[in-house]
């Protein structure tokens, strides 16, 4: 019965969704283009704020737990488990105040609208998997300019979402990229719960009432830790044992 009340829904939800990013691509480009860097901030901030509406179609919840007073002036690695692309734009709009910066897929910095503008102008990192030529410069220079600027690098380590929720082991080279360019970083590991729900059934239709979980960890030190493989395990281990089976 869900699975048929959610055909009618799902169409509603993919016209707003596609609504949204439509009439966003034209406000980031003034944005950015008359008025700079952070007014172009303040309208991808909104546009997060309405594609969360659109998820509310479907009977979408959101929480997010952060019981910890994060430094706002200092870059942060934001490292959490992948499940759907339903985990940037809350995450995005949650941690707003530390300018989160994503790194991507290449392929990705084409074609879609308000998306691609964003991350090509907005400071995150565009990989060629394919490239480590391409690959490992790109995260060198994102990890320079979140040093630099003071912005977040949000990383997803398992390197594609999970499916069915469960995590995938942790891939430690762009962690230790990050940590090398990014020596004042703070980490903040964050959990991420049942946006893989939204996809139960496929691209189409989407999955109805489900409530995304984003918890925040306690931040670590980067600079405390000589040994990086012991706090890449450390935090895969923080991460993972809060996922919900």
């Amino acid at each position: 019965m869900q699975k048929i009340l959610s055909y009618p829904l799902s169409c509603i939800y993919h016209l707003c969704f596609l609504l949204t990013l439509i009439i966003f691509h034209p406000i980031q480009w003034i944005c950015f283009n008359l008025f700079g860097y952070q007014a172009h901030k303040v309208s991808v901030d909104i546009l997060q704020f309405f594609l969360m509406r659109c998820a509310n179609i479907l009977g979408t919840r959101f929480s997010y737990i952060n019981p910890h007073k994060i430094d706002e002036n200092r870059p942060l690695i934001i490292v959490a488990n992948h499940q759907s692309l339903h985990d940037i734009y809350p995450l995005t709009w949650f941690m707003r105040k530390h300018h989160p910066k994503f790194i991507s897929k290449i392929e990705l910095g084409k074609g879609i609208p308000s998306v691609s503008y964003n991350l090509r102008h907005g400071g995150a990192a565009l990989i060629d998997r394919k490239n480590p030529r391409q690959s490992l410069p790109a995260l060198m220079k994102f990890g320079e300019y979140l040093e630099k600027n003071k912005r977040s690098g949000v990383i997803f380590p398992e390197g594609t979402r999970s499916k069915n929720g469960k995590p995938k082991p942790f891939q430690t080279k762009g962690l230790e990229i990050l940590f090398k360019k990014t020596p004042s970083a703070l980490i903040v590991p964050v959990t991420i719960n049942n946006s893989w729900k939204m996809l139960r059934y496929g691209k189409f239709p989407m999955g109805l009432g489900n409530h995304l979980k984003f918890t925040v960890h306690k931040p670590i030190e980067l600079a405390t830790f000589a040994d990086k493989q012991e706090l890449i395990n450390s935090i895969e281990e923080t991460i993972t044992k809060h996922i919900e089976s």
